[in-house]
């Protein structure tokens, strides 16, 4: 599928800017000793993008098997501004999948420079990785068969229930399953479209992970209509690319590209490519319109990792 809008060209005084912090913090030796991203990939030639291959429409495989997505897109619009900041035209962007367990991982290890995903800004998180500015909002609800009847957690007391390995979601059902003292068995899917299997085929009676996701798995679905998807939400989930620790000059960077996003209104562009208008392969329209959260964080923009904010 071809875009329907035109790639963003970044004012040159966001590049000079950005520019100039590089030059600047790199004259300072305390500082640079940390800030290393940007300077491995002048000498390499390279930029690392972590992608997942089923988290629709933020960043999954297409019918060619390339990445594409929302995240995808915000993370090409950074590579573009490390292209013209640091005057490499030949940069090369290697692609590496990654999944809820291991993007974090390869983020804290230098592997991946920009994981490109659908990863929830936490503080726990922030022990291995930076997070950029939110870029999403999303709410984790339940989902489950319409037969079911499931509304709330009480609905799932001595029942199975699943959500992903790795994710906010199964350590959000883990604490209230102590807590409250539900008997849940949880069960882990090794990636979304695995746990959405195991509610298909009657292995767990809902699924609990973030609402955007759940309507993408849905819209996908043979028969979208048996499916129901709870109106109380559990938790408030802030998306933001995930960076290198400790390395403030190229968050500073990523920050200005999405900023760039925000303020010249490209981001509703963006938006609407992805949750308002048909996506690949399918050609489904997940008909989401933007949420006052996410509109408020372009107003405000924040890269903070408390729910409470948003």
């Amino acid at each position: 599928m071809q875009r329907t809008y035109r790639p963003l060209t970044i004012c040159r005084s966001v590049v000079g800017f950005c520019a100039a912090c590089f030059f600047f913090l790199m004259q300072d030796g305390a500082i640079a000793a940390a800030n290393n991203t940007l300077e491995k990939i002048r000498e390499t030639g390279v930029i690392v993008l972590g992608y997942r291959i089923g988290s629709s429409p933020f960043s999954f495989l297409d019918a060619t098997l390339k990445p594409v997505g929302y995240s995808m897109d915000l993370c090409a619009r950074v590579v573009d501004n490390i292209r013209e900041t640091l005057q490499l035209r030949d940069l090369k962007v290697k692609l590496v999948a990654v999944t809820s367990v291991t993007r974090i991982p390869l983020v804290a290890n230098g592997t991946v420079d920009l994981e490109c995903g659908v990863t929830t800004n936490t503080a726990e998180r922030h022990k291995s990785a930076s997070f950029a500015l939110t870029t999403f909002v999303a709410q984790t609800r339940l989902l489950s068969k319409k037969s079911a009847g499931i509304r709330s957690l009480e609905d799932l007391r001595g029942q199975a229930v699943v959500s992903t390995v790795g994710t906010t979601s199964i350590q959000y059902l883990n604490e209230v399953n102590a807590t409250r003292k539900l008997g849940m068995r949880i069960l882990a899917g090794k990636e979304d479209v695995d746990s959405f299997l195991m509610v298909q085929t009657d292995r767990a009676v809902a699924y609990a992970m973030d609402d955007v996701l759940l309507y993408s798995l849905v819209a996908k679905a043979a028969d979208p209509q048996s499916f129901s998807i709870s109106d109380r939400t559990l938790t408030v989930e802030p998306y933001g690319i995930a960076l290198p620790k400790d390395d403030p000059a190229f968050k500073r960077l990523v920050d200005g590209v999405i900023v760039g996003l925000f303020r010249s209104g490209e981001i509703y562009a963006i938006y609407k490519h992805w949750f308002e208008s048909p996506i690949p392969p399918y050609g489904r329209n997940l008909r989401l319109p933007m949420s006052k959260a996410l509109q408020q964080v372009i107003a405000k923009p924040t890269d903070s990792s408390d729910p409470k904010d948003y």
